[in-house]
């Protein structure tokens, strides 16, 4: 297994452990995953595959939440996740933009 998918399957995991266990630092622990795996994101087609999801992410979630006994969870975990995506999401952009000013710089 690549580090790329370890990464991602990490803050997967990280998303669905603290759905159940929330401290203050949650929130940091799920943004760095997501910086992380948006560095090991390569390719156009990935990238919009990414920010695609970080919007159908974010309304399903909600979509979750009146399903009896499992909703509040699943709503829970899919928002947390929603916070990771949202961060890979930044760092393909920021990426993508140092991609076009420093020459020389390739996602391959």
């Amino acid at each position: 297994m690549s580090l790329d998918k370890i990464i991602w399957a990490v803050a997967a995991i990280a998303a669905i452990i603290l759905a159940f266990v929330a401290f203050e630092y949650s929130a940091l622990i799920l943004v760095i995953l997501g910086l992380v795996s948006g560095f090991f994101v390569k390719g156009d087609h990935r990238r919009a595959l990414i920010l695609a999801a970080i919007f159908l992410i974010a309304g399903g979630a909600g979509a979750l939440g009146p399903i009896p006994a499992i909703g509040e969870y699943l709503t829970a975990i899919f928002t947390n996740y929603g916070v990771v995506l949202a961060a890979a999401s930044i760092m393909v952009i920021v990426m993508a933009t140092a991609e076009r000013l420093i020459p020389g710089m390739d996602s391959k």
